[in-house]
């Protein structure tokens, strides 16, 4: 498995990602320094962009023509991806997606979050 995740923060807010990951991971706790996100929106949005995939559940997807699944979790503020033997070309989408919406990809693999404020 691998998890991509997502937040945005609050204008003039930037805190340590690590600690917002393990606090997303809690799951339904509210973090101060985030902004809630529009969870149907964007879960309507990766529905259109993998229509082609089977929707095993309402979040979760599965390529019936190749490799790779992938279920999102969210919170108010958050979207969590675990992605099951998936391609990096579907991660790849996914965080497009998730760009659209001005949400940075935090990958706790490594641990390491894109946006411009990164170091």
């Amino acid at each position: 498995m691998y998890e991509l995740v997502f937040w945005k923060y609050l204008e003039e807010v930037y805190l340590n990602h690590h600690e917002i990951y393990e606090y997303i991971s809690e799951e339904q706790v509210v973090i101060e320094g985030l902004e809630e996100l529009p969870v149907q929106v964007i879960l309507n949005r990766i529905a259109s962009v993998f229509s082609k995939w089977e929707k095993v559940d309402d979040k979760s997807w599965k390529n019936n023509d190749g490799v790779g699944a992938f279920q999102v979790r969210t919170t108010p503020q958050s979207i969590k991806i675990d992605c099951y033997g998936t391609q990096g070309t579907t991660m790849d989408k996914l965080v497009s997606v998730m760009e659209e919406f001005k949400c940075p990809l935090y990958d706790p693999q490594v641990p390491e979050r894109y946006d411009e404020m990164s170091e």
